[in-house]
């Protein structure tokens, strides 16, 4: 086989050597965390959220995911810190007036520009396009490029005028060190909440305050206990006299025989007359069955 015509092989065709090492293509990379959905890798749009390690969201995505985690996605170790939607911030964005979307180069003729973002950043005007580093803040979701925050140094947002702390900033799509130091945040903060929640849950066992709905379970109670007993006689003293026990001996009466008590409210109970029938009014029982029609 070959060698056919005086052909001479050269040695790149006999010797194997090693596999070159595939190298990824940096325009390819950012463009794959800057305008696609870290869970679902569809394009990003409206609404977008980020979660604590700064990775960009569909928002829709993460409800998917919280609603149905067995089900098998493509990228799902991306979310596995997500719990809940308190983990994640939806983003306040401001749009790239550059930006056309698909309407751009839908007949192919024209150069499209893989760097132009979708968004640029609303005091300096950088485009967020994975070239300049972009923040976003957990209080109130405004997104700003690293360097407005460096240049215009202030502890409330540029956008929305609502007030931040420095640990309200975090890097959007940051490097792998960063994302650990993000991790370590983000475990620090939900060990606080749990602190917090065990001596709230303390404080009020050792105060001994009942929930509200208690209350609502004593009255039902004291109800109940009001209630007609099946000889007619009521255990609340105001309904049925006072009784035996307290009174020295005094029977109690029956509340048909009460003469200060209406008819009306006689026959609420079974021993009112209306309630008793002979054998001859009484019917026996007719069992029914789905099949009768």
């Amino acid at each position: 086989m070959g060698c056919d015509g005086g052909t001479i092989p050269k040695r790149h065709e006999l010797v194997k050597g090693p596999k070159k090492v595939e190298k990824v293509d940096k325009n390819a990379e950012l463009a794959a965390k800057w305008k696609y959905c870290a869970l679902s890798q569809e394009k990003l749009k409206r609404p977008i959220v980020a979660c604590d390690l700064g990775r960009l969201y569909n928002k829709d995505a993460v409800i998917e995911y919280l609603l149905d985690k067995t089900a098998e996605r493509p990228n799902s170790e991306a979310v596995t810190h997500i719990r809940g939607t308190r983990d994640i911030k939806e983003l306040n964005l401001t749009d790239n007036p550059e930006w056309e979307g698909e309407r751009r180069n839908t007949k192919g003729d024209q150069y499209e520009d893989i760097h132009c973002g979708m968004f640029i950043c609303p005091v300096v005007g950088l485009e967020m396009n994975g070239k300049h580093r972009f923040c976003y803040l957990q209080s109130c979701g405004c997104v700003f490029s690293e360097r407005a925050l460096k240049e215009v140094k202030t502890e409330i947002c540029h956008k929305c005028g609502d007030p931040f702390k420095s640990d309200d900033v975090v890097v959007i799509n940051s490097s792998k060190e960063e994302v650990e130091k993000l991790r370590e945040k983000m475990e620090e903060k939900r060990a606080k909440a749990k602190t917090k929640k065990s001596k709230k849950s303390k404080a009020a066992v050792e105060t001994g305050a009942a929930p509200p709905e208690s209350k609502d379970e004593t009255s039902s109670t004291k109800a109940g206990s009001s209630v007609e007993n099946g000889n007619g006689a009521s255990s609340d003293p105001d309904v049925a006299g006072p009784s035996s026990s307290k009174s020295g001996g005094a029977s109690k009466r029956s509340i048909q025989e009460m003469q200060d008590k209406s008819e009306v409210f006689k026959s609420l109970f079974t021993s009112h007359t209306s309630a008793k029938r002979t054998k001859d009014q009484t019917s026996n029982w007719v069992t029914h069955t789905p099949y009768h029609f």
